[in-house]
């Protein structure tokens, strides 16, 4: 799980950086779990682009991933641990004893061979999924949810981990990788641990051309626009009229910086108890 520098022969590989990828075991995908996935090149149903800066990349496969981890009561056996294009961390394949395999966002530190359950009587150990009310204070959890049954929605990318900061009757208090406290239902699932590749945070991309390949496009700055194209653009060289001094704003006009855009009358705000600035 560690990072491999390349020597700098060209100006491409000077900051140029990737996995090792030690952890992987086959680079083979379980063809039952795999689904195609149609690029949109950042538009909607009508053609118009509502996403900028996207387009081409890598052709990718969809690898269909357990986040609800229902099958209670059963073992799984761990088969490989995986490399997946579409997510930062990496998934392990589990066989469970009926035969059935399925896809999880591997924990750090599990290894193939290894033993893994789920629900209230699981062991209380990495991968494992258990409700957060059968889980001691203080312990990490990941791919948590936030509505019973529904999988789970949180904390689910390299390296990340929740830590549950207490129990008060329905309600489970989180501590999230954000610094954020909130409150989720107790009898929602949750894995042990941390998520696997710690490691990913450091990756140095190194040059334009490995962002094309994950279908990320160049952005052009407001400041080097015309007026009609971007409210900071314009003036002869860097202005202090136009693009200069003015207060960052998106090309519709909208401060970039600062501006809060939740919503002050959401329904989860009574969940959250300490926000991620605070």
């Amino acid at each position: 799980m560690g990072i491999r520098h390349l020597k700098p022969i060209t100006p491409g590989t000077r900051f140029y950086s990737v996995s090792t990828f030690e952890e992987l075991t086959t680079n083979r995908p379980e063809k039952s779990l795999l689904e195609p996935i149609k690029k949109s090149g950042g538009r909607n149903n009508t053609g118009r682009i509502t996403s900028r800066h996207r387009g081409g990349g890598h052709k990718r496969q969809y690898r269909i991933i357990d986040f609800k981890r229902n099958k209670v009561g059963m073992a799984a056996k761990v088969m490989t641990i995986e490399y997946d294009p579409n997510r930062t961390c990496r998934i392990a394949l589990l066989e469970y004893a009926d035969g059935e395999k399925r896809y999880i966002l591997a924990p750090d530190k599990i290894k193939v061979g290894d033993t893994l359950m789920s629900g209230e009587g699981s062991e209380l150990r990495e991968g494992n999924a258990l409700p957060l009310n059968k889980i001691p204070v203080g312990l990490q959890v990941h791919n948590i949810e936030m509505k019973p049954g529904k999988g789970g929605q949180m904390v689910r990318s390299a390296g990340t981990s929740a830590q549950l900061v207490g129990i008060d009757g329905k309600m489970a208090q989180l501590k999230l990788p954000s610094g954020e406290i909130r409150m989720v239902p107790s009898v929602c699932m949750a894995t042990l641990g941390t998520v696997s590749n710690a490691m990913h945070e450091n990756i140095l991309y190194g040059k334009a051309g490995r962002m094309r390949w994950f279908g990320v496009r160049p952005q052009t700055r407001g400041m080097a626009m015309n007026p009609i194209d971007h409210p900071n653009g314009g003036g002869e060289g860097r202005s202090k009229s136009g693009g200069g001094r003015q207060h960052l704003r998106s090309p519709w006009g909208q401060l970039a910086k600062g501006l809060k855009t939740r919503k002050k009358k959401k329904a989860s705000n009574s969940l959250i108890i300490r926000g991620r600035n605070a």
